[in-house]
């Protein structure tokens, strides 16, 4: 009876975790629950007999995936992926998923939510202002960047979007102006909502040369990954220009320094909340269970995420 993992130190809400044993236990599998717990050896433990894992925010680094003896699959409930060691899951033979698209409403949603914020002062009682009319550009036209655009154009928001990987045609269909280039979209639109992954490639790629070109009255908003803003251009942009904004559900490095200097104009959630809804959580766990009975069962490969 093939043994189905869910190890979470944040864990699923109850009624995603009985979604995922419902499924499990359907398929005739053993489902094993390790909720909370304290260390990585905890996580080694748990997974040594285990033939499917399904996480969180969870590392699966080279160690676990060396303690995993029958590990076959390992499925991240969310989109990102990047606390799974790819290289080393490939290397073992195992097949590494993510679920993208089941948190991406509430990532969404959270996005504008931090637009509203800081266009209001952080709801200090002052004068704020209001995001219809407003520029807005999207880097990254994914799932959660064109559900982004679907309800900032019902705040009556002006939407553009940069994206290299998604046809030009699929993102004016949706009344979005695509641009060329990460700078024109930076240099046209006074919000920017970040969504790309953290890669080789982007790990830094927000740096001075595109906040400079923003607006005035820029403000940029990160529900990403911290490791794809240059946290030194960062500094640089706050000290050079009173009029930038930064609000992240990811906290930079660097971010008691900036709510120390500028506590009006940057905010950062106490810890990473763009999937925290009760729906999110329920879709994205209900999704890793079943992409790992059509994986036992079928072979279905379809998100997979190594090679």
């Amino acid at each position: 009876m093939p043994k189905v993992l869910v190890a979470t130190v944040k864990p699923f809400a109850p009624a995603a975790v009985n979604q995922i044993r419902e499924i499990t236990e359907k398929a005739g599998y053993e489902f094993v629950l390790l909720e909370k717990y304290g260390s990585q050896d905890e996580l080694m433990g748990a997974v040594a007999d285990a033939d499917a894992l399904i996480i969180r925010s969870d590392k699966v680094d080279s160690d676990v995936l060396a303690a995993a003896g029958n590990l076959k699959i390992v499925v991240r409930a969310g989109a990102g992926y990047d606390n799974i060691d790819l290289e080393a899951a490939s290397a073992k033979g195992v097949v590494a998923m993510n679920t993208p698209g089941q948190n991406s409403n509430a990532v969404a949603e959270l996005a504008l939510g931090m637009m509203v914020y800081m266009a209001r002062n952080q709801l200090n009682g002052t004068s704020g202002t209001e995001l219809s009319g407003k520029t807005l550009g999207i880097h990254a036209y994914g799932y959660v960047g064109k559900l982004v655009a679907k309800i900032a154009k019902g705040f009556g928001m002006v939407v553009y979007a940069f994206d290299p990987y998604i046809a030009r045609e699929m993102i004016e269909g949706d009344g979005v102006t695509c641009l060329d280039s990460a700078k024109a979209l930076y240099g046209t639109c006074q919000y920017i909502s970040l969504h790309i992954p953290a890669t080789a490639e982007t790990r830094g790629s927000i740096n001075h040369d595109l906040l400079s070109v923003m607006p005035e009255g820029a403000v940029l908003v990160n529900t990403a990954r911290k490791e794809v803003v240059d946290e030194a251009s960062l500094e640089k942009i706050f000290e050079g220009r009173q009029d930038f904004r930064y609000v992240s559900d990811i906290a930079p490095d660097n971010a008691a320094h900036l709510k120390d200097t500028y506590p009006d104009r940057c905010f950062f959630t106490p810890k990473k909340m763009g999937a925290q809804t009760s729906e999110a959580n329920i879709n994205a766990g209900m999704a890793a269970a079943r992409q790992i009975v059509a994986f036992l069962e079928e072979g279905d490969r379809t998100f997979q995420v190594n090679k």
